[in-house]
């Protein structure tokens, strides 16, 4: 194999090699074995209400929260780009799935999953894992306390019981309408179960954290209601008895009708899928000192959905608190994310019937601690506060993720995060007069020029990116500058960046130059700067390039003489 092969190998496994991959190379034995069987079951536990309580919250059976938890976790670990991500149905989902359950049907919502996988393997594919991650942090707390909001409001019903006179709507403010008037059916019962449930929890976390808190919340609020036989809904009675085998592989409807309909959710449960899976990623990766492999794991995220989607499950990606747990248990790999999946599939086989007595109040009870630990106040409250630009960012996608879409929040989200950038990264590009004649306080802002020993012989430096936004602003700078000299030098040592149009700002000045029979010199410029210039036609006669300033004064003193 010669070294371009080597190289072109040594690159494909950096982007794509599974983790599982790497952690057995390097060794594994019984005690790395015990070490994950303890994190994948401790994982196993938190995932199993978590699982139902998110497929119920969405509009579909709880079972399918369990499909989706098992085979789309083990596979996100068997192929996955990070040691200790925990693939399975995420909150950050409900929003979407929900409305395309609503849309579209079970039948669209497997569709739609099952096309969102080939929309993430073409993005692992294509390498759009290391630019997914830029997404604006101001825009990230935004959309996620936008669906913590969205999830708590999707459980107000089962929270107080309440009995609405038809379906409940999707949109929220008609939500809110439609409980504030069944309120007179607020269910006693349901209510001190949800709030006994809650209470449980948090007391476990705070004296007991090494315990499994939501289990044993759940267990209890189960067990109380049916030893009391409390009047409150549960899945038995809601969904009936769970089925206690994942049901046999099957394609989803790929009629040309149901894939016009699908299609759009696909890509929003793509979108939504990186974005949550290569966050979850980096929190692992800060937890545990370790680097995730982006386009491994989206391309892994692709696998599962399309494998969820066969078993009758919904959308998979990284979870972030399973994830987190997974660390904190002590997990050596992915083996542990594959044995929590397959701890999940010995409950289904074995225990499935005694999910029907789980309260519906306690899961919503839940998924409302889960509300309120994604919704970030304190981060959302120091952007607030932080600056305009970065509450413009936050807020606006917070509203547009409550009261308009989720997907289209994170767009418009990035755009303002964009243009904020572009602002701010234009502010920060400046020219600067130099030299033995510069007059203080002098600037491009006046056309105020800072002359060498020389009038007829100007001297700039340039500070910052010279981009398409800061190009219209330093480019009538630079204009006003050269209405006098003969020679115009600019010096480029202190730009790391320059793109087309900052480019065509000087093919202009330069044209403007050479009419007037001045000469512009270009110093300091690396060979990709030079190779952009070029590229615009800022060439000889227009420009001379040389080395430093000292070189360009020394060519403009000859040319003049």
């Amino acid at each position: 194999m010669d070294e371009a092969s080597r190289r072109k190998a040594a690159s494909f496994s950096e982007q794509y090699l599974p983790k599982l991959v790497t952690v057995l190379r390097e060794g594994y034995g019984p005690g790395a074995l015990k070490a994950d069987a303890l994190a994948g079951l401790t994982v196993a536990i938190v995932a199993l209400p978590l699982s139902m309580a998110i497929a119920i919250a969405s509009g579909v059976g709880p079972e399918r929260g369990l499909y989706t938890a098992i085979v789309g976790g083990f596979l996100v670990s068997l192929l996955g780009g990070s040691r200790f991500q925990i693939g399975g149905p995420a909150g950050a989902f409900i929003v979407l799935v929900a409305a395309c359950v609503a849309q579209t049907g079970v039948g669209g919502l497997l569709l739609a999953t099952f096309l969102s996988g080939f929309v993430l393997i073409a993005a692992g594919a294509l390498r759009l894992g290391s630019y997914i991650r830029f997404i604006p942090y101001p825009v990230t707390v935004g959309f996620t306390s936008g669906i913590a909001v969205i999830i708590f409001s999707s459980q107000i019903k089962d929270l107080l019981g309440l009995q609405l006179a038809g379906p409940e709507p999707a949109e929220i403010i008609a939500k809110l309408e439609a409980l504030w008037a069944a309120r007179g059916t607020v269910s006693g019962a349901a209510l001190a179960l949800a709030a006994g449930t809650i209470a449980l929890i948090e007391a476990v976390k705070r004296w007991l954290p090494r315990w499994p808190s939501l289990l044993i919340g759940i267990v209890a609020a189960s067990v109380l209601a049916a030893g009391l036989g409390l009047p409150v809904e549960t899945i038995g009675s809601r969904f009936g008895a769970l089925p206690r085998v994942l049901p046999a592989p099957g394609l989803p409807d790929l009629s040309m009708e149901a894939l016009r309909a699908a299609l759009p959710y696909a890509l929003s449960f793509a979108l939504l899928g990186a974005i949550e899976s290569l966050l979850s990623a980096v929190v692992a990766d800060g937890m545990s000192g370790r680097q995730h492999r982006s386009n491994a794991e989206l391309m892994a995220q692709g696998v599962a959905n399309i494998g969820s989607a066969l078993f009758g499950g919904f959308c998979v990606t990284g979870t972030i608190a399973r994830t987190a747990t997974n660390v904190r248990a002590g997990s050596r790999g992915p083996v542990s994310g594959m044995l929590h999946a397959l701890f999940l599939l010995v409950f289904l086989l074995i225990a499935a019937p005694l999910a029907a007595y789980i309260p519906l109040a306690a899961l919503a009870a839940l998924l409302a601690i889960v509300a309120w630990n994604m919704a970030e106040t304190e981060e959302f409250a120091r952007l607030v506060r932080a600056s305009r630009a970065d509450a413009m960012v936050v807020i606006v996608t917070f509203l547009l993720v409550v009261f308009r879409d989720l997907t289209e929040g994170i767009v418009v989200g990035f755009a303002l995060g964009g243009l904020v950038f572009i602002q701010r990264m234009s502010g920060a590009a400046r020219i600067e007069p130099h030299g033995d004649g510069a007059e203080a306080g002098d600037g491009a802002e006046n056309g105020d020029g800072a002359e060498s020993h020389d009038p007829g012989v100007v001297v700039y430096r340039l500070q910052g990116a010279f981009f398409f936004g800061a190009a219209a602003t330093l480019g009538s700078a630079l204009d006003r500058i050269a209405a006098r000299p003969r020679a115009f030098v600019v010096d480029f040592t202190g730009v790391p960046f320059l793109d087309s149009s900052g480019a065509h700002a000087f093919e202009t000045l330069a044209h403007k130059l050479h009419r007037r029979g001045a000469v512009l010199y270009l110093t300091g410029t690396s060979a990709e700067l030079r190779r952009v210039l070029l590229a615009q036609g800022v060439r000889e006669p227009l420009a001379r390039y040389l080395p430093d300033i000292d070189s360009a004064l020394a060519a403009a003193r000859e040319t003049a003489g």
